[in-house]
This record gives C-alpha cells, sequence and structure tokens, in this order.
C-alpha cells in the first residue's frame, strides 16, 4: 500500500467533514489561529493534522504545473515546449526570464509553500495536545519538522531571503503578523532548516521501522540527505561528506544505488533501495495523486503504432537539445531520461511523430503497463525527491572540495559505472569539480534541481545565456517576491534586486 493511499484520505476525511468549521486544516495563508474542540478527544487525529503536511505535497500549486515553470523550463535541460502559440500562461516568460514580480506562476510557488509550513506549523502546535504515546508524538514532530524544513529549502532557494514563520500566527498578536511581513536574511532561513532537520534526524525511525501502511513518510534517511543536501548550498563540506558517508554506510537505513536506472521513474521503481523520499502518487479510485503533474509533460500532438494506447498531454517542459547532446556515447541514461520521435518506449510504444523532438521520459505513465485509473490528471507516479545516485555526487563533490581526490573518484565512478560509462579520467581538483557537475546534470536530469544547481555553482549567468536565455547577472539568481505578497503587506515585504 501507498503512503497516500493510507494518510491522504485520513486527512481528507478530516477536511471534509468539517469544512465549515475548521478552515486550519487547509489554511489559505501561514498561521491560522487554531481552537481547541472535540478534535482532540481522538488520538487518531493527532496523525491526520500531520497528513495534512504531506497532502500539500500532491496539490497542482506545489508540484505541479508553476513548480514545473520555475524550477525546469527556466534551465538549459529544457524548453518551453507545447504549441507555439500555447504559453502555458506564461510559461513562455519562465523560458526567456522577461517574467516580473506579477507573474502567476511565481506567486503560486511563493503561496503554495508558504501553506506547506503553515500546515507544518499547525501540527507541530497541535499535535502535543493528544492523549495519545510519546513515541508516536514524537514520530510525528519528526515529519512535520522534516516537511517544514522542505517547504523552507524550497523557499530559500527560489527567494532568497523569506520571512521566518516557525509558530502558527495569532491575528490578534501585532508581533505575530509583523512575523510574516519581515524578510530574514538567507543564513538565518537556512539556519531554522537546519535545525528542523537535525531534530527530525534524532526523532524519525528508519524505513525498516516503519509499518508497511506507512510506506513513503518521512525517515531517518530522508532527514539525512535532506541535510546534507541543504549543507551542500552552504558549502559545508564536512557536514555534506559526513552525511553521506552515513547514508551510504547503512547508518540511517538500507539504500542502495539499483542496478537498473531505467526502473527508477517506473511504477516497479517506486520506494526502491534507490530512494530516500518521494512523493507519493495514488493513480486510481480512489485517487490520491499528484495533479497533472505528467498530463501537463505528456507528449503532445503525437501519432503512434498500431493500437498503442497512449496517456497524451499538454507537452510542456520538452527536452532541450542542448541536453540530449551533453549525454556521452553508450549512457543508457540518455534514453531513460528523454522520449524522442521514433523511440520505442518500454510498453512498447512507438513514437510516430509529435509537435515537440523529445519529451520528459521521467513522467512519462504507461496505460497498459503500469496502475492507470482512467483519469490523465490523476496518475500513478511517485516525484523522486531524494534519491541515493544525488548521494553518492554530492559525496564526491564534498570530498573533492575537501582534497580527498580518490574518496571522490570512487564515488563519481559507481554513478558513472551504473550508467554504463568508464570511470572518470578527471585527477585534479578543478576538473574533477567539472566532471562532478557534469555528472550531476545528466544523473538528475528534470528533475528540478538544474536552475538551482547552476545558481549554487556561480555559472548560471554564462551556461544559460550559452542556451539563449536573457538571464541578468545579480537578479536572476533569484526570482521575485511576488506583487501579491507585498500589495498584502501594505507594503511591508521588500522586493529582490532589479525587480
Amino acid at each position: 500500500m501507498k503512503l497516500l493511499s493510507y494518510i491522504t484520505y485520513c486527512a481528507g476525511a478530516l477536511l471534509l467533514l468539517n469544512a465549515c468549521s475548521k478552515s486550519w486544516l487547509n489554511p489559505a495563508v501561514p498561521g491560522e489561529l487554531v481552537t481547541t474542540d472535540s478534535t482532540f478527544l481522538d488520538p487518531a487525529n493527532a496523525e491526520k493534522f500531520v497528513n495534512a503536511c504531506y497532502t500539500q505535497l500532491l496539490t497542482w500549486e506545489q508540484s505541479s504545473f508553476s513548480w514545473i515553470g520555475v524550477t525546469s523550463i527556466t534551465s538549459d535541460d529544457a524548453d518551453k515546449g507545447s504549441a507555439p502559440g500555447d504559453l502555458g500562461t506564461d510559461k513562455d516568460q519562465l523560458d526567456n526570464f522577461t517574467y516580473t514580480a506579477t507573474t502567476p506562476s511565481i506567486a503560486t510557488v511563493w503561496k503554495s509553500n508558504s501553506q506547506g509550513i503553515s500546515r507544518c506549523n499547525q501540527a507541530l502546535a497541535n499535535v502535543p495536545q493528544f492523549d495519545t504515546s510519546a513515541a508516536l508524538k514524537s514520530r510525528l514532530r519528526g515529519e512535520a519538522l522534516f516537511l517544514r524544513a522542505f517547504y523552507y529549502f524550497n523557499m530559500v532557494r527560489t527567494f532568497g531571503e523569506v520571512p521566518i514563520v516557525d509558530t502558527v500566527i495569532d491575528a490578534n498578536n501585532p508581533a505575530d503578523l509583523e512575523k510574516i511581513n519581515d524578510r530574514r536574511p538567507v543564513p538565518e532561513v537556512y539556519a531554522l532548516i537546519e535545525r528542523d532537520l537535525q531534530e527530525a534526524l534524532a526523532l524519525l525511525p528508519n524505513k525498516e521501522q516503519y509499518d508497511p501502511k506507512d510506506l513513503g513518510r518521512a525517515t531517518k534517511g530522508a532527514a539525512a540527505a535532506l541535510l546534507a543536501k541543504v549543507s551542500l548550498y552552504q558549502q559545508k563540506w564536512d557536514a555534506v561528506l559526513t552525511l553521506t558517508d552515513n547514508i551510504m554506510s547503512g547508518a540511517y537505513g538500507s539504500y542502495a544505488l539499483v542496478p537498473d536506472y531505467t526502473t527508477i521513474w517506473r511504477e516497479v521503481g517506486e520506494n526502491s533501495p534507490e530512494s530516500l523520499f518521494e512523493i507519493q502518487s495514488k493513480g486510481t479510485v480512489p485517487f490520491a495523486a499528484v495533479q497533472q503533474y505528467s498530463v501537463v509533460q505528456s507528449i503532445r500532438g503525437g501519432t503512434f503504432n498500431d493500437g498503442a494506447v497512449v496517456l497524451t498531454g499538454w507537452g510542456f517542459n520538452s527536452v532541450s537539445e542542448d541536453l540530449y547532446n551533453a549525454y556521452e556515447p553508450g549512457d543508457v541514461r540518455r534514453n531513460a531520461t528523454i522520449m524522442s520521435i521514433g523511440d520505442t518506449l518500454f510498453d512498447g510504444v512507438v513514437i510516430i511523430n509529435a509537435v515537440s523532438k523529445r519529451y520528459n521520459y521521467k513522467a512519462y505513465v504507461s496505460r497498459t503497463m503500469e496502475s492507470y485509473g482512467d483519469n490523465n490528471d490523476k496518475v500513478n507516479k511517485n516525484i523522486r525527491v531524494l534519491r541515493m545516485g544525488e548521494i553518492y555526487l554530492m559525496n564526491a563533490e564534498a570530498a573533492n572540495e575537501l582534497g580527498q581526490t580518490a574518496k571522490a573518484q570512487t564515488a563519481l565512478n559507481a554513478v558513472r559505472q551504473r550508467a554504463g560509462l568508464a570511470n572518470t579520467t578527471a585527477a585534479s581538483q578543478a576538473d574533477l569539480r567539472n566532471a562532478i557537475w557534469q555528472e550531476r546534470r545528466v544523473e538528475l536530469a528534470m528533475e528540478h534541481d538544474r536552475f538551482y544547481d547552476l545558481v549554487r555553482q556561480g555559472r548560471a549567468g554564462t551556461v544559460l545565456r550559452a542556451h539563449g536565455k536573457d538571464f541578468v547577472d545579480g537578479k536572476h539568481e533569484v526570482f521575485p517576491v511576488p506583487q501579491s505578497e507585498i500589495y498584502a503587506s501594505s507594503g511591508k515585504l521588500t522586493q529582490n534586486n532589479g525587480y
């Protein structure tokens, strides 16, 4: 059983049951006030507060079209795609870096992650009020802290300085209201994320300690992996190396590179030893799926072999020619990442023609060889968030920056060997750094990290301008604070440079 087939419906049932009187279970803004009522008489409701933190991940606003646009279409791995005249509201702006503070997708990313943070704050405030076991309360706190850190990591990478709202906000308390309008320095935001993850790491169980019905919940391994990634973005190399060493050695559970890279994004690859955290999606009735994640990126205007049954869609986020050419000869990852005209897919579908030349294979769902509930908008496609391929590459990058060349080469070569490639020839620190960055690109392509990687590596402008994008140094490293948020704050929220 998948996580969301269990936890989403529990949260959803509570939301529906109390839709008129308990809007705090689905807050529209950070920190709506919760009042004590009969909800706390049922210990089972403690878990539902945390479940609501997960269900935010399934929404269109959190993980679908806007997120795809901001994190992927902006990068050199992808183009707007679709038909030339279909702009997807603003995906042409994201592709060309002509977006502004009023661009809808950017406002959606801010609002949705803020809502996720709010749900986590609600859980952290309310779970202790239930009469249930200390062990369950401890685990639930760990899950909520992990998810709050995840939402804040999305915020700080995307917008830079953001408000720190780490409690439920009392609308009658002026000091609380100031919190949501006060953008804090980036190091302070990262400090909060680190505190959350360090505590979550201490509280959460290993994945093997969960009941099968809880498959997909945050684990000790997930917390360690996210903390390693947060440390990577701050160049805290010792922390990155220690955390990834521990993950690779099994200290936080049994994880490993799966032998066949091509299976990672198929249904058979869900929650495999490769995976440390996935957004769970159930594509059969009753649905609990990420809304339209796959259909947004599916083949548009396609023709296929006779008798083929294919999930077609809007065709956005098409794979760039630059990414296609970035793979070395013999790299199995190219055909596992990119669907091209003329290809035969794993389920026998042959792409004869389509609007674009290339599509994101990692978002593909087979209607014949995977679970499918006859709903293109809600399909069985888990989104892989943290996985072992990246753990090895973070380990390699940290080791290289610390002068441990042989260790860096060993971790890098493990990833290359799985891809069917020879060991790296890079030996100097500078050459090995570039080799690791290149490996991150092809290993993690179309997984929503490339833009952020280029920014943290300090080469976003050079790379993206070469790809024809109008990236301005000193401006486009972060996105604008949505103008709607500035208006709502009566001008107290400040704007990023250049917007």
